[in-house]
């Protein structure tokens, strides 16, 4: 056995028709593992439940809703200070089987070039059992080169195959990812979070592996049309934040153009400033938004830079 600390991690938000399965399933891993729970506030008995019936979970009870991944944030901070090596980050909605762990960490422990690895993800069924998660049959024909389906049909599955995205319902992090890219973007309440994340992810260099012998449930609701996961697709703003000299290098070039522009106006070049005109107050308002997203970051503490 692989001799590392664990942290699993799980935000709670009146979670009562889940948590004796979830709570119950970790302690049958047979990899063991730190448990620590951020309630954001429930009403519906889960905090009573878990520090009676499951008291080796660590309870963080929050007075407020602070949302998945500011939550999730003060779970990790915890969890990384205490010395994890890999922070396993699970919904509530959700449960996992004996050897999910292990066989994780298994393919982690063989993968060629472990400084690559962003996330590694379980296969997520849905709440029978029975069948995938809707959501990951999308996100397995969405990355049709992978030859993932292909595979699956001919029964010659691969120890672990790289995806462009998966949602953070099961997410086993090494410590690495975690001090390369941080933490979630409070700046997201609910839903995008992730999307921002793995976003980070790929700008630092780190890959989505999936895991096709660790199976998990995730019991969400099967509808792929529950979110509009459109607007999350393109969130180059939000990850812009994450380099420091990209507001100084856009102020730079707001000067230049204002310079620009003024040299085309004297010389009568209307067109071409105009131009320039257009072109200077697209920049203006990016600056605008970024500065915008710092200040609503940087207040909504502890940050995804703050770990």
């Amino acid at each position: 056995m692989i001799s590392k600390k664990i942290y699993l991690i799980i935000v709670t938000y009146n979670a009562m028709k889940w948590a004796e399965r979830c709570f119950s399933s970790l302690r049958r891993s047979s990899f063991p593992v730190e448990v620590i729970v951020v309630d954001n506030g429930s009403t519906d008995g889960t905090q009573e439940l878990i520090k009676t019936q499951f008291p080796e979970v660590q309870l963080i009870q929050s007075a407020e809703n602070l949302g998945f991944g500011k939550a999730n944030n003060l779970g990790i901070e915890i969890a990384y200070k205490n010395g994890a090596d890999f922070f396993y980050l699970m919904n509530q909605d959700a449960w996992i089987y004996e050897n999910s762990i292990q066989n994780l960490l298994d393919v982690y422990q063989n993968y060629p070039k472990k400084a690559e690895i962003g996330i590694l993800s379980p296969m997520h069924l849905d709440g029978s059992e029975k069948k995938l998660d809707i959501f990951l049959d999308k996100y397995i024909s969405q990355n049709f080169e992978s030859r993932i389906i292909s595979d699956f049909y001919l029964n010659s599955i691969k120890p672990f195959y790289e995806i462009s995205f998966i949602n953070a319902a099961h997410w086993f992090i090494p410590k690495e990812t975690i001090e390369k890219v941080g933490g979630f973007n409070p700046y997201f309440f609910h839903y995008g979070e992730d999307n921002e994340y793995v976003n980070r992810l790929t700008f630092h260099g780190r890959k989505i592996i999936l895991c096709p012998k660790s199976k998990v449930v995730h019991d969400g609701k099967q509808e792929l049309g529950k979110v509009d996961y459109k607007k999350f697709q393109n969130l180059k703003i939000e990850t812009k934040i994450i380099n420091p000299s990209y507001q100084n290098s856009l102020e730079n070039e707001l000067k230049e153009l204002y310079l620009s522009r003024l040299k085309y106006l004297v010389a009568g070049q209307f067109s071409t400033a105009k131009a320039i005109s257009t072109k200077y107050n697209k920049i203006k308002a990016e600056s605008a938004k970024l500065r915008e997203i710092r200040k609503k970051t940087t207040m909504s503490g502890p940050t995804f830079l703050e770990l």
